[in-house]
């Protein structure tokens, strides 16, 4: 199965997160975490497009975590994967009952998940040799991520675009830091990409903290729709240096 090309809009500003940040390097082998969403499987897409008109040469592998929730399914990407001639590595673990054994009274189960999954994530990078992990977050979930650190914690922070993990053996990647969610919804549905139908049912359950904000943002976008042109301007000096360049700071300091 031959892979689905991204539109151009999409691949334009993918592209330039990564040269901004400097995403990849020649000879990177990336692991992409697919979870089954619109986001990830045009994440992987982007990807494979890049890949075959890229200057720098990297290899792609696909990462898909099942926590085991009723009314998830991935197991069928395994399938999608395979024909895309991609190596597969899917793990499942039953996290609700995992939470229930383990997770601090009051605690937030997709916390909890989140930091299990990115554990089992870099363990699987090291073990089959990836040194770069890409993750699917776009332009709206660091607005979600810049309002609620400011709302709720009295921080400027969101998410890096690329940053190396705390053993400092994995970069971490999040190409799609430009690009809006409606960009990868219209183009999941145009594709026809095998979307897993609520992919973390576990959130969908109950409105959320982060569905607040983005309803909040949506509203404030229709007032203003230069809105998320002008937060990203106010988080860029909080998306980070890519990791070579901090070193580069650090040395100089």
């Amino acid at each position: 199965m031959d892979a689905v090309t991204p539109p151009k809009s999409i691949l334009r500003l993918a592209g330039r997160a990564i040269g901004d940040y400097d995403m990849i390097r020649d000879g990177d082998r990336i692991l992409v975490a697919v979870s089954g969403g619109k986001d990830s499987l045009t994440l992987l897409h982007v990807l494979l497009a890049l890949r075959r008109r890229a200057p720098v040469r990297f290899g792609l592998g696909v990462f898909t975590f099942d926590p085991e929730i009723e009314g998830f399914e991935p197991a069928p990407l395994r399938d999608y994967v395979a024909a895309l001639g991609l190596p597969m590595h899917y793990h499942a673990e039953p996290m609700i009952q995992r939470a229930r054994d383990h997770m601090e009274e009051g605690g937030s189960f997709c916390a909890f998940c989140s930091r299990i999954k990115r554990g089992v994530m870099y363990r699987i990078a090291r073990s089959h040799g990836y040194n770069v992990l890409a993750l699917g977050q776009h332009l709206d979930d660091l607005a979600e991520s810049f309002l609620m650190s400011a709302f709720d914690k009295g921080r400027l922070e969101t998410m890096k675009a690329h940053y190396l993990n705390d053993a400092g053996d994995v970069r971490v990647i999040r190409p799609l830091v430009y690009v809006r969610e409606r960009q990868t919804a219209a183009f999941a549905e145009a594709a026809g990409l095998p979307v897993v139908p609520d992919s973390c049912p576990a959130c969908f359950r109950m409105p959320t903290r982060r569905a607040h904000m983005k309803a909040l943002l949506a509203a404030e976008e229709k007032a203003q729709p230069r809105l998320f042109r002008s937060l990203l301007s106010a988080m860029r000096p909080l998306m980070g240096a890519p990791p070579r360049a901090e070193a580069g700071l650090r040395r100089s300091a």
